[in-house]
């Protein structure tokens, strides 16, 4: 069933190759919908499930749209949908779509809509949703070989067909991280290098401080107030200023700011001694009990080796054959020798007992050291200054594997032990508090008293709320982080708990809220890197060739910066045709990174350079908008 147009508005199909297509079953479809329409005035069919269509199409039509006055703001179509059949992608005009999302969260639902959109529409433009990251790894290359097979030998130079392969919790699990560590602030991925945006209070009087790669905000916080305003993902009335000139942040007396700052990626500290495959370090197989004792035998053999070395005839290889024998009782009775050799034959016996039961013992460690291995580890009762991490769902593993990264403590609260992030969490050796949050107990053998903050990324808003109040009552100070859907419930109890605790600092985060900038640009046809939330706003780091931009071809750099819009970060100086196609993957070639971050502001920028900018959504979307305009003429 198709959503029957108002009056004035026009059929998806009435501008061919203009309108974009999503697809899912949650939040991030309606979300992603509305960025395309608001943002890059685009006309949208959204196909979802038939329950979620009445409450889509309300939230859609009820959507403030003054910021766009001047514009023309396209309808949104709804189309009820349980799955992206074939049928149902043809009733949605996927053949004649500029970009179609597949935002399923099943990864099996993706792929087969994706490889049958290709064979639909070769040009079409995919942008996928998947968990598995190596999977997507291998559609890209597959769907991008087959929309090159399907295309005539002519039309190949000018296919625009690509498919990119993006996830939610890969693309916020930077920001999560972000907002509960200090210090260490909005990590984005660039060319195998990390980048972090850090907040730094406003400077005193006669300190000068680093300026970093750029300044990308001006903070609407104080010297007074250094958290500012920041709390959810709403707007606000107030805000940051968003790529400041330099004349604007000179003149910015009081107010912090957001740097650019590019740091060196540093894998997580393991154990210097671990055992293969299993990683068991061997303080865990070998006690140090059982140490010094095997220590104590290994002195005593010696002390008798030497002993017999001195007292008879044989020499120091004989000597240490013969105090074996007599250890490990296989030796003949020495009832014909001397009594000095007698007297050592019943000490070494002596100490062969002792060496009996330590054998044993060590057998019996090594083995419950090895099936305890694959368990998880229980918090240490000494830790301190960790991150309590609630909820191992799709979204907090990759928050977790974040936080090793960087080499930061963590425990873990989980209530399923089925759930996707307790496999990572058993071979990062990361402690996990199975059991529910709600309950008494929990939140203490997480050791919440001793930690410095609580990411509370569960899907339940309810849970990560009622975690939070707990977390509250047993450490005041305690920094949180919530994961929370509804920006009117987030600005709600971000408001309460800053009145209830002011000394504290809260920031609620919506997934969808900071993945959806990231799959809108990539369905515009440009590689979006990574989003850092300044405050209520979103700056997003992307990737594109200068070639066919106005705004940037021919220019320098200092030119082509339009404050509060979009600037140049840095230049990619490799070679075209040996170019990565995706900067924000890692490095696994071993290569040096070819982004030069350091860019002459007089350098003229050819159409052949590819360059990497911080932008405002509007600004990219004014943008994209005007390339593509270009390209239509």
């Amino acid at each position: 069933m198709v959503a029957v147009p108002r009056q004035g508005q026009t059929s998806p199909g009435a501008a061919a190759g203009q309108h974009m297509v999503v697809c899912g079953d949650d939040g991030l479809a309606r979300r992603l919908a509305v960025e395309l329409r608001e943002v890059y005035r685009r006309r949208v069919v959204l196909v979802a499930p038939a329950a979620e269509t009445e409450d889509e199409r309300s939230d859609l039509a009820g959507t403030d749209l003054d910021a766009l006055s001047g514009s023309v703001v396209l309808p949104v179509h709804v189309e009820s949908a349980q799955a992206p059949t074939t049928t149902v992608l043809l009733r949605a005009q996927v053949n004649q779509a500029a970009a179609l999302a597949l935002l399923y969260e099943d990864d099996e639902t993706n792929l087969r809509a994706a490889v049958a959109a290709r064979r639909l529409n070769p040009g079409l433009r995919l942008v996928v949703r998947m968990y598995n990251r190596k999977l997507g790894h291998h559609l890209e290359e597959l769907l991008d070989q087959a929309a090159l097979v399907a295309a005539p030998s002519a039309d190949r130079a000018a296919l625009d067909a690509s498919t990119t392969v993006l996830s939610d919790a890969d693309t916020a699990a930077p920001a999560l991280v972000a907002t509960a560590v200090a210090d260490t602030n909005k990590v984005v991925q660039a060319d195998g290098l990390l980048l972090r945006a850090v907040e730094r209070p406003a400077p005193g009087r006669g300190e000068v401080q680093d300026p970093g790669l750029c300044t990308l905000a001006l903070l609407s916080s104080t010297t007074t107030d250094p958290a500012g305003s920041e709390g959810s993902d709403a707007s606000g009335p107030q805000g940051p200023d968003l790529l400041p000139d330099d004349r604007t942040v000179q003149g910015s007396a009081g107010r912090g700011t957001v740097v650019l700052e590019a740091v060196r990626r540093t894998g997580p500290v393991l154990p210097p001694r671990r055992l293969a495959r299993r990683g068991a370090p061997l303080g865990e197989v070998i006690s140090a009990r059982l140490r010094w004792s095997l220590a104590g035998i290994v002195a005593a053999v010696l002390a008798l080796t030497v002993t017999t070395t001195a007292l008879t005839d044989a020499g120091p290889v004989h000597a240490a054959y013969l105090t074996l024998l007599d250890l490990f009782s296989i030796n003949d009775p020495a009832l014909d020798d001397s009594p000095t050799r007698q007297v050592l034959q019943l000490l070494s016996g002596l100490v062969g007992v002792a060496l009996l039961p330590l054998l044993v013992a060590g057998a019996l460690e090594a083995l419950g050291a090895f099936r305890t291995t694959g368990a998880l580890r229980r918090p240490p009762r000494r830790l301190t200054g960790h991150i309590v991490l609630l909820g191992l769902g799709k979204v907090g593993a990759r928050v977790l594997a974040r936080l090793r990264e960087l080499d930061i403590p963590v425990v873990c609260v989980e209530q399923d032990p089925e759930a996707r992030g307790i496999p990572l969490a058993r071979d990062l050796g990361v402690p996990v508090v199975l059991g529910d949050v709600t309950e008494d107990g929990v939140l203490d053998a997480a050791r919440i008293h001793r930690a410095d903050a609580l990411l509370a990324l569960t899907s339940s808003d309810t849970t990560n709320l009622e975690a939070t109040l707990a977390a509250r009552t047993l450490k005041n100070d305690l920094r949180v982080a919530l994961r929370l859907y509804d920006d009117d419930f987030a600005t709600a109890v971000y408001r309460t708990l800053r009145s209830a605790h002011p000394d504290a600092v809260t920031r609620s985060r919506s997934v969808t809220h900071l993945a959806a900038p990231a799959f809108a640009g990539a369905m515009m046809g440009r590689q979006i890197l990574g989003a850092i939330p300044v405050e209520r706003k979103v700056l997003l780091v992307a990737a594109l060739l200068v070639a066919g931009h106005p705004q940037l071809e021919g220019r320098t750099v200092a030119q082509s910066f339009r404050p509060g819009a979009w600037r140049v970060l840095a230049l990619d100086t490799g070679d075209p045709s040996a170019r990565r196609p995706d900067l924000a993957s890692v490095r696994d070639d071993g290569d040096q990174p070819q982004l030069l971050w350091d860019v002459h502001p007089g350098y003229v920028l050819r159409p052949e350079d590819r360059v990497v900018i911080a932008t405002t959504r509007r600004g990219l979307a004014e943008l994209l908008g005007r390339h593509s305009a270009d390209a239509h003429r």
